[in-house]
């Protein structure tokens, strides 16, 4: 008998950050860290696992966008779904009734990012290996049938895709011993929320450098005077020898970014992140003109590969940052990976969140072994929340991230966890007051 997709579940699980203002910033203030988290179970019992982030309020809005889709995956074979994941992909970014909703961006984009997300995690436990390797072991031929490339071919065709993921092939044996011995760099943003008074900024400062991070971030936008206190402290805490990136959660005009940056000049910024709408990108271009040699970084927020396609194309960014979780999933994130290596820009991912840190990794570790073959000017954020829920969570050493070996894409939450942190009648919640971040969800 064929084997199909029985069922598709999806529970809303929140995390009250809020209460200590981890995943502070100037845009959220008191963000809950949450997911739409959802799992695919298969006739024969096998699962796939994937998840939306969210920051609390609207998670119930994001998990309806799923159970809305999640039709479109219930009853199809199994083994044609993993064989081609990229077919489904268009399929739910394409459907000409979703399509208005968004058209690719936005709650919709993001469920059918998560469901196949889900997707890719099944075929990687079907085939034993963790994503990463998945993705690396596939042929340059391959990897370009994953990608949708409609509206991208004025920046990047097939077959320059193809060039750039053939130019790579020789040294992939090598990139993944070193990948595997080494790990890949990280860096941290665990020190610079904006809601951590000046003793916990300074004291974990030095403990990110004595961790063996040489890039963290600081979190800014919310009161000038105070982040050019808090920037003093943190330099002051690593060192003339640390980068100390800067990211302002698109609080900022075009004008008011080129200001504020000013002010913060003296502190050296290695790069500041979504300085305006990351919807902007001749705002962005503005910026990074003005700036210089400041990096521009974004990407968190930016909705699809066609905008990272106009960013690139605008010389708005020197930093790509993919988000594991924001666009449509990992067929789109091959598309942006694509983009970046043909425009030669470093793709430095966000994450953290919930999951976030887990699911990214796999995009840039196979970004080195197969595409870009670089870490130079390259890092993924890490931050020291959650990773406890994770089956396999990301693991850091030494300010690296080491590859994952279990298969899959790293998504697993653990059943307690979500038992006790679902919303809003899992335990940890009927029991205690609602946070500051979720309390009129």
């Amino acid at each position: 008998m064929t084997e199909r997709i029985s069922s598709v579940t999806t529970v809303d699980v929140r995390f009250p950050t809020s209460r200590h203002r981890d995943g502070s910033d100037a845009m959220n203030p008191f963000p809950d860290y949450s997911a739409a988290y959802l799992v695919l179970r298969t006739t024969s019992g096998a699962e796939g696992h994937g998840l939306v982030f969210t920051v609390g309020r609207g998670t119930e809005i994001q998990v309806a966008a799923v159970r809305s889709l999640a039709p479109m995956v219930v009853g199809q074979p199994v083994d044609e779904l993993v064989a081609d994941p990229g077919a489904l992909a268009r399929r739910l970014v394409g459907d000409s009734q979703i399509r208005w909703l968004g058209p690719a961006k936005g709650v919709v984009h993001m469920a059918a990012g998560g469901l196949v997300n889900a997707v890719w995690d099944l075929a990687a436990r079907r085939a034993g290996k963790p994503l990463w390797k998945l993705l690396a072991d596939l042929t340059p031929e391959q990897i370009v049938a994953q990608v949708d490339f409609h509206y991208l071919r004025d920046a990047l065709t097939e077959g320059e895709a193809l060039a750039l993921l053939r130019r790579a092939e020789p040294g992939r044996a090598q990139r993944e011993r070193l990948l595997r011995a080494e790990g890949y760099p990280a860096y941290t943003t665990t020190p610079g929320w904006l809601g951590y008074d000046d003793e916990k900024l300074a004291r974990l400062c030095a403990e990110a450098v004595a961790d063996g991070y040489r890039l963290i971030k600081l979190k800014v936008g919310g009161n000038l005077a105070d982040d050019v206190r808090r920037m003093g402290i943190a330099r002051r805490a690593v060192g003339p020898g640390v980068r100390i990136a800067v990211d302002a959660n698109q609080i900022w005009g075009v004008p008011e970014a080129i200001r504020w940056m000013g002010e913060l000049a003296e502190f050296d910024p290695y790069w500041i992140e979504e300085p305006t709408s990351p919807d902007d990108v001749l705002g962005h271009a503005a910026v990074r003109k003005a700036l210089a040699p400041v990096r521009v970084a974004t990407g968190e927020h930016v909705h699809n590969a066609v905008m990272f396609k106009q960013l690139l194309q605008a010389d708005a960014v020197d930093v790509v940052q993919i988000d594991a979780c924001r666009v449509a999933g990992v067929n789109e994130n091959l598309a942006i990976l694509l983009l970046a290596a043909r425009f030669g820009v470093p793709v430095c991912p966000h994450a953290g969140g919930v999951g976030l840190c887990e699911l990214v990794q796999h995009l840039a570790m196979f970004d080195l072994v197969a595409v870009s073959g670089s870490t130079e000017d390259r890092a993924i954020e890490y931050v020291d929340h959650l990773h406890e829920h994770f089956v396999d969570p990301a693991r850091v050493r030494g300010g690296r991230y080491l590859a994952p070996t279990a298969p899959g894409m790293s998504a697993e939450i653990h059943a307690a966890s979500l038992a006790d942190h679902r919303y809003p009648d899992g335990p940890r919640w009927a029991t205690t007051p609602a946070a500051a971040g979720t309390a009129s969800a």
